[in-house]
């Protein structure tokens, strides 16, 4: 078009000169220098939340240390006192953000794509980005209970019948308590908030509407309470609804201070407006010392997407929805027994997350990334297919074409190179898992992904240590600016040999010509393998010691991380290539805090996904596995918040989350996949039982099971009952093929071939070291 040929670098230039500003053209240019050249500088998808994040940022740094006598968030109270730990100097910061306490936990229901949040005390945001609900008590003396400003409380996950968040705090005014859901209603989900108060005075429970959530403000303008049914409405659209009248209901706007400042004794008012986007209300329910406050308050959720499409194609029914939706999506989950109930209630907190974070596409957290990045479906997908959630993957795979360009490139975001090779590989997982023949739309996108990658490679000709690797790209953003990742390289690899595997197993009669192209796939794959190897070799010289690098212009680094990925998830390499090895080895080294690994480049935090790829590693490697990988896997378990949640980065400090969604959905499917392999592991043509078991597990008495769980041969359920000196290990298996090769490897035991058909042996542990 006609202005690219107007020289806008030239006046852009000019103009921020003759202004005074330095010259954004040559501050770009010399920022790209830090980097290899790209055709994708940075994602798109990435500037575009980045911009959201920080113009939220400066919103917060004009409105919120101008008012610290308003009740913020748990984060802000925490964040803004210099006696707390988790303290921020604010000095020349542009945007104040959430960087110590990114913690938040969703509820919600199968198939409906709406996760309201609870933060660490309390806080509700019924919907997406939106405004939240807070419950305080304030007694008619003036002394208050604010959970925000409470230090300990008492918050955990239940799961039965559905997820449900329990929050219970306490000072010497009282205790509140909330319990916060989403149940099913005559028109469709609501989030429901139920509120208990106890005063040891007469007082007042509070329900208070923020113009807040745990990223910071989010504006009300107007607020308006109705009497018949008693509901506040919130900018004439959102409802939150009271199940019984409150005794007085107040309203503030930003320039006559928060409505706490004006508690117990402000005047009733049922409409309130704020021109700033401040606005704040109340909802006032008097209590003494003899009774309790109670109120349940509730929030219609938007429509699902997932129900309006199926609506519109006339198979969602409302009132043909199960009675237990958990019930019905969970019917034949896979469990665990052992004799850590916090890692079994961690697993079944991980699985319910996976189930209401993939409605139909796949989230990786419900608000700051709930949208969809094909590298973490590869994970999270997994781990719902080795969870027996077969049907799921099956509609979220569906989906993958639709989002493949026409030149074969799956496309989740811009200069993610890797998106081919984990979306074909994840199509073999869900292929050899399920037993189910890939569709013809879905076997033609393995066939055009795979054009995709051998064409997007660099020549092999080159004399550049790149050469034949794919090219520069932005890559897994905790690898660090644009390079030549290996990560890609590997993941490329992976998709190629699954492209393969998936022509052999095709139909001969109606897809020959997919079949055919088998053996020149593979080629491919080792083609690429083989240009990696001669990049390490040519690069050797530039590390002063052993492993493999981010990039071949890379020294080891925490990105080394990415480069893991030949071992797990994708068993390129042998399970104890001394690179492989000499990698862990730096990691553990050079990169951990906490015992857990510490990812310096922008995630700046303990990652507990992270941490768990090292330990896969090494489970795989069966080096030290009782010493180093179980330290790793419990370090994670620890890790956990006391809803059973990692962040993406946790805080060394704080133990709060400091970087990406405070509800990590990677994270909670890498424990899914962590205790799977400890029980039942996958190696080339064979499964390996129990080989990650740790040895106080065997202890007399104790009895373990795993299952059913999905395997390439069918599904598969692993018992271990243990009295101190033998190990009775049994599987149950419905064997749609039986395996080349079964093993039993209890650890600090001689691993035993065993039939598959014979569902149990008896293994001697008394001679075993006690870890």
């Amino acid at each position: 078009m006609w202005f690219k040929w107007l020289p806008w670098r030239y006046v852009l230039s000019r103009v921020a000169k003759s202004h005074g500003f330095i010259d954004p053209v040559t501050l770009l240019s010399r920022l790209h220098r830090f980097a290899q050249p790209s055709e994708v500088t940075e994602p798109i998808e990435l500037l575009r939340a980045g911009v959201v994040f920080h113009a939220r940022g400066l919103i917060n740094t004009r409105t919120i240390q101008h008012n610290l006598d308003w009740v913020w968030p748990f984060w802000i109270e925490r964040q803004f006192d210099p006696h707390d730990k988790a303290f921020i100097p604010r000095a020349f910061s542009i945007t104040h953000v959430n960087l110590t306490h990114r913690n938040w936990i969703a509820v919600g229901l199968p198939d409906c794509d709406q996760l309201p949040i609870v933060d660490p005390r309390g806080l509700v945001t019924p919907l997406h980005d939106g405004w939240s609900i807070d419950a305080w008590l304030v007694r008619d003396d003036g002394m208050s209970l604010y959970p925000s400003r409470v230090g300990d409380c008492d918050q955990r996950l239940v799961l039965d019948p559905s997820p449900t968040v329990l929050t219970r705090l306490e000072n010497e005014v009282g205790s509140v308590t909330s319990r916060v859901d989403v149940v099913e209603a005559g028109d469709g989900p609501v989030c429901r908030v139920r509120l208990l108060g106890e005063l040891g005075s007469v007082g007042w429970l509070v329900v208070a509407l923020r113009p807040v959530n745990p990223e910071g403000v989010s504006f009300i303008h107007q607020v308006n309470f109705v009497q018949a049914p008693q509901q506040w409405i919130v900018d004439g659209q959102s409802c939150i609804h009271f199940d019984r009248p409150p005794d007085r209901v107040c309203m503030s706007r930003y320039h006559d201070g928060d409505i706490s400042v004006k508690l117990p004794g402000a005047a009733a008012n049922h409409h309130g407006e704020c021109e700033v986007g401040l606005c704040t209300a109340a909802a006032l329910y008097r209590i003494d010392s003899t009774s309790l406050g109670h109120v349940t308050a509730t929030v219609p959720l938007p429509p699902s997407e997932v129900a309006t499409a199926q609506e519109a194609s006339g198979i969602y029914d409302q009132q043909r929805l199960p009675k237990n939706r958990w019930d019905a999506a969970l019917a034949n989950r896979c469990r665990i027994e052992t004799p850590d109930q916090c890692i079994n209630k961690l697993f079944d907190a991980a699985l319910y997350s996976l189930v209401m974070h993939s409605p139909g596409e796949m989230f990786p957290g419900p608000y700051t990334y709930k949208r969809f990045w094909f590298r973490d479906a590869a994970f999270i997908l997994n781990a719902l297919l080795v969870a027996n959630q077969i049907d799921r993957v099956e509609r979220a795979v569906a989906r993958f074409p639709q989002l493949q360009t026409t030149f074969g490139f799956f496309h989740s975001q811009d200069g993610e190179w890797d998106s081919n090779g984990a979306a074909i590989w994840l199509l073999d997982r869900f292929r050899r898992l399920s037993g189910r023949v890939l569709p013809t739309e879905l076997a033609r996108a393995v066939e055009k992904g795979v054009r995709w990658i051998v064409g997007k490679r660099t020549s092999d000709t080159l004399r550049v240590p790149h050469a034949g690797l794919m090219p520069a790209g932005f890559s897994a953003e905790h690898l660090g600016p644009n390079d030549y990742y290996y990560w890609d390289d590997f993941w490329s690899a992976a998709g190629l040999r699954a492209a393969a595997a998936i022509a052999r197993e095709a139909n001969h009669e109606s897809r020959p010509r997919l079949t055919s192209q088998a053996s020149e796939w593979e080629a491919e794959a080792d083609r690429l393998l083989a240009a990696v190897d001669r990049s390490l070799d040519r690069t050797a010289s530039r590390r002063d010691r052993a492993g493999i690098p981010a990039s071949p212009y890379r020294r080891l680094d925490a990105g080394t991380i990415g480069s893991l990925a030949a071992s797990y998830p994708l068993q390129l390499w042998e399970p104890d290539d001394d690179r492989l090895i000499s990698t862990v080895e730096f990691l553990l080294d050079r990169c951990t805090v906490r015992g857990g690994f510490f990812q310096d480049m922008i995630h700046s935090g303990i990652n507990a996904y992270l941490t768990l790829h090292i330990a896969q590693v090494l489970l795989r490697s069966g080096r030290d596995v009782q010493q180093r990988y179980i330290e790793l896997f419990r370090v994670v378990r620890d890790l956990a918040s006391p809803t059973g949640q990692w962040p993406e980065a946790i805080h060394p400090h704080t133990g709060g989350g400091c970087m990406g969604d405070g509800q990590h959905i990677w994270a909670s499917a890498e424990w899914v996949l962590m205790l799977r392999n400890i029980f039942v592991r996958e190696e080339r043509n064979s499964l390996v039982l129990a080989s990650g078991i740790p040895r106080d597990w065997l202890e007399n008495g104790c009895s373990l099971r795993f299952g059913p769980t999905a395997t390439p041969y069918g599904e598969l359920v692993v018992e271990l009952n243990a009295d101190g000196q033998t190990c009775d290990v049994s599987w149950s298996a419905e064997w749609r093929r039986v395996p080349e090769r079964l093993s039993v490897a209890l650890p600090a035991s001689p691993t035993t071939l065993v039939d598959p058909e014979a569902g149990r042996i008896e293994i001697s542990i008394a001679d075993a070291s006690h870890v």
